[in-house]
């Protein structure tokens, strides 16, 4: 009956599937493309289809044993449309060459169509190699709303989520990196961590889907603010109050429970337990907060899986906010609105510093915290830079590992550019240190298929 059913799957896949051609920038060359529409083809709220673009024939190695028919029939049963981009083995495809074509895609993706498809999601849609599935919407923490108070009529509280990219049946446990979303979901905006026009296609931004081209998986959570960034107010307070805030304990909750669940799910599809976490603007003040290794039992006795570690084993830190008291510090080097809401929230910072030491990430950072790698522009606001800067020098005093990675590009963005990305990657691997060990903890998942004889790791 199984051997029916998915004779009867592959029959529909190729009713289905439409040839195309796209022209990379990395090979230089139109690339075969192959669209598959599901039968039973998955939505966004918008009626937009949610859609991958699965990256096959790299030069780097494929993590994932699965044949790749098998991969795609997959993704297509769980009601994806699946773009299939063939690089044929091209040398160029590999790490961090291949994060160009990834920026495009992207664009092409926020802009809703790509190899002749349209009406593709621009926030419901994911760039994979070829190897990885999908975990998506994995549920990592409860929601409080009486802590942002908005919007109004939201008083049961939804569940926070992140999406997980894997290899399926993994030759060998490998590591993961997660970002938290610098685009906010909220109640009636939900699953917006990968809206494309607010995160990586609005920022070029390809450091967290080109993770597999250097053996790493990589994970995107909501944002522990589940509320318009700009919005939010105390209770009895003026709405926009909590405007560009993320409060303690609620942040660092979430942040650790979702670190918790990564780690928990990435055991059971045979991934390794090592986490690095990367953060650019708000998505790096959250990041900040799994940084410090401290034990706050009003941290860590919340959410899910509390009998597993939220540690990480490095990190990659962009612009943002890590210590509060900083914003009183030098007045041509704070930002004004928080300059003016934090007294509003928390009194004078001379009467009141526990407060405002308490909302920020730098606090329960102590000699065994993760190592960072610091990354921003001179030509971004100067409160950034102090913001680093003054991080930079608890790191030394601590005797912590850092490294800095500084006018890569122009104001307030990511790096993107090969020599970047290279010492960005590395950074990652000098610490997760990918395992050569078989998985363990696999769900009745069978390795499958054989390694292409050109594969390399990048």
């Amino acid at each position: 009956m199984k051997k029916c059913y998915v004779m009867i799957s592959l029959l529909m896949a190729c009713l289905l599937a439409q040839a195309a051609t796209w022209n990379s920038a990395v090979t230089g060359t139109a690339l075969s493309c192959k669209v598959n529409e599901a039968a039973r083809p998955l939505k966004d709220a918008n009626g937009k289809y949610m859609t991958i673009v699965y990256l096959e024939n790299l030069a780097c190695e494929k993590i994932g044993q699965n044949p790749l028919s098998e991969d795609v029939q997959y993704l297509l049963d769980q009601g994806y449309r699946v773009i299939e981009v063939d690089y044929a083995g091209h040398p160029k495809a590999i790490s961090p060459d291949i994060n160009m074509d990834i920026i495009r895609i992207n664009d092409a993706l926020n802009a809703g169509s790509f190899a002749g498809a349209s009406n593709i999601s621009n926030y419901r849609s994911y760039v994979l190699f070829e190897g990885y599935r999908l975990m998506r919407d994995v549920a990592y923490y409860k929601d409080d709303p009486s802590v942002y108070n908005w919007p109004g009529g939201y008083t049961d509280g939804d569940s926070l989520y992140m999406d997980i990219a894997y290899p399926a049946n993994p030759s060998r446990a490998i590591p993961t990196i997660i970002s938290f979303s610098y685009s906010n979901s909220w109640h009636g905006n939900e699953h917006k961590r990968l809206f494309l026009g607010y995160t990586f296609a609005m920022f070029d931004d390809s450091f967290l889907q080109a993770a597999p081209a250097v053996g790493m998986a990589w994970a995107i959570a909501d944002h522990p603010k589940y509320c318009d960034w700009g919005q939010g107010k105390p209770q009895g307070g003026a709405n926009k109050d909590l405007g560009s805030f993320e409060l303690n304990p609620d942040a660092a909750r979430k942040v650790k429970s979702a670190i918790r669940t990564l780690r928990a799910k990435a055991k059971e599809v045979g991934m390794s337990g090592k986490i690095g976490i990367y953060g650019f603007s708000r998505g790096s003040t959250a990041a900040a907060l799994s940084v410090g290794e401290k034990y706050v039992a009003d941290f860590e006795e919340a959410g899910l899986h509390q009998d597993i570690s939220s540690e990480v084993q490095v990190a990659a830190l962009g612009p943002g906010v890590f210590d509060y008291t900083l914003v009183y510090d030098d007045n041509t080097k704070g930002d004004e609105s928080l300059e003016s809401r934090c007294a509003k929230l928390w009194g004078a910072l001379t009467e009141n510093r526990a407060a405002w030491e308490y909302n920020g990430a730098v606090q329960w950072v102590g000699k065994n915290a993760a190592p960072v790698l610091f990354f921003y522009n001179t030509s971004d606001e100067q409160y950034y830079q102090h913001q680093s800067k003054s991080f930079q020098a608890l790191l030394t005093e601590k005797g912590v590992d850092y490294e800095l990675l500084v006018d890569y590009g122009q104001g307030h963005s990511v790096p993107k550019d090969t020599a970047s990305l290279t010492k960005m990657y590395r950074f990652f691997g000098k610490y997760l240190q990918p395992s050569s060990e078989k998985p363990s903890g696999l769900k009745s998942l069978k390795a499958k298929g054989k390694r292409r004889p050109f594969a390399r790791r990048c």
